[in-house]
């Protein structure tokens, strides 16, 4: 079963607000951001082209006076364009609709798309990508059942995409939710045509939202705040919403320790910057980031034995490769991931490890795939890149924004 933390914290010189996932007593998904601080993920704005890249089959779109964004053009299927009857590829000088689709990283301007999304917990609204699309997570049966019910309210010009969390929506939910997202949809087109250049003209959802949306309705056991104003949002849109579950929320009330304290944020935080991680077995990981890619090592530390090494390096590779996946999504890492295993001769067991990691992966929201693993045993895998990671959000000493 899971838990939804939404809190406040002191951190340093400032107040962090913070979303958790609990999962079986452990936090699994972390949403940190300083408080009063906007980020832009997944905001719509009015924006400008500034110019094209045709080498790199993308153009560059600015959303403020102070932001400019990277747009590629593969994003650009059916832009929505301040001018009437506008078409095609964008051109400098255009104005067009964008969403905000991955964070500022690094020395890497933010991206943006101009094909917008509307999320909701069973349903995606798309506008560029006109199908209709299906969780290939689902059965036949679902798949049909949620066809029958979708093709027939589609728009031309509108895609929709069910997401798995649908096979546990009733058909009135589904096609009420789709009423709402339509209605969002529709507001926003009509509305941004008519905004100045750099308008937001939708703001992203709360982080809370974000994690409600990805816990399968069944295992949500509850969503605990010890702030008022949140328990009141939450509320409204649980019984909005999710009527059947309105009664997972709960006040966090107990004055003598904080809500962050008994749940050891602290504690988390301190743990998701520190570049060593140790394993139950004695053995630790240590985790870097550079600027081209994410390196961990595994290391048999403590554990080490030369007895029966080939079986302990598959032990210690296991386990890690179940901490690894774990710590990919607590910290945000993203990108490129080389992952040193210690080595192991029988192949069999390298088999056993990439399996292993494939299938933790395979839990993680963000789309996490195993590529391929080198001669020299380092284990290749990408990560989708969305939000930055915990260590910049944080702006640890010796990290950039």
């Amino acid at each position: 079963m899971s838990k939804i933390l939404i809190t406040q914290m002191p951190y340093k010189d400032t107040i962090l607000e913070v979303s958790a996932l609990l999962e079986n007593n452990r936090i699994v998904d972390l949403y940190v951001q300083r408080q009063g601080e906007k980020y832009p993920l997944g905001n719509i704005y009015v924006g400008k082209v500034e110019k094209a890249a045709r080498d790199l089959k993308a153009v560059f779109v600015r959303i403020s006076n102070d932001q400019i964004c990277f747009l590629p053009l593969k994003d650009c299927l059916d832009p929505i364009y301040k001018m009437p009857g506008r078409q095609g590829e964008p051109k400098a000088g255009d104005e067009l609709l964008v969403q905000v689709s991955r964070e500022a990283q690094k020395e890497k301007l933010p991206s943006v798309s101009a094909n917008l999304n509307f999320t909701g917990k069973y349903l995606v609204l798309t506008t560029g990508e006109t199908r209709l699309g299906i969780s290939s997570k689902l059965s036949q049966k679902e798949r049909q059942r949620l066809k029958g019910l979708l093709e027939p309210i589609k728009e031309e010009k509108i895609g929709i995409i069910a997401r798995t969390e649908a096979q546990n929506g009733t058909d009135e939910e589904i096609l009420e939710e789709y009423h709402v997202l339509s209605q969002e949809c529709g507001r926003v087109l009509q509305y941004g045509i008519t905004r100045t250049c750099f308008s937001c003209v939708s703001e992203a959802s709360p982080q809370w939202l974000s994690l409600i949306q990805h816990v399968p309705i069944q295992k949500l056991e509850a969503v605990i705040t010890d702030l008022p104003e949140e328990q009141q949002k939450i509320e409204h849109y649980l019984k909005a919403n999710l009527s059947t579950k309105a009664e997972i929320l709960q006040r966090y009330e107990e004055q003598m320790l904080p809500m962050y304290k008994f749940y050891r944020l602290e504690k988390l935080l301190e743990d998701g910057v520190n570049e060593k991680v140790w394993l139950k077995s004695g053995a630790f990981l240590v985790i870097q980031q550079t600027e081209a890619f994410v390196a961990v090592d595994v290391n048999s530390g403590k554990s080490e034995t030369r007895k029966h090494a080939e079986d302990m390096h598959l032990s210690i590779n296991l386990e890690a490769a179940r901490e690894i996946a774990y710590q990919l999504r607590l910290r945000q890492l993203s990108g490129i991931i080389l992952i040193d295993f210690i080595n192991m001769k029988k192949i069999e067991h390298r088999e056993e490890v990439m399996k292993t990691l494939g299938r933790y992966l395979a839990a993680d929201p963000s789309l996490a795939n195993v590529v391929d693993m080198t001669k020299l045993q380092i284990v290749e895998v990408t990560r989708k890149k969305t939000r930055r990671s915990l260590k910049e959000t944080l702006m640890i000493e010796g990290e950039g924004r």
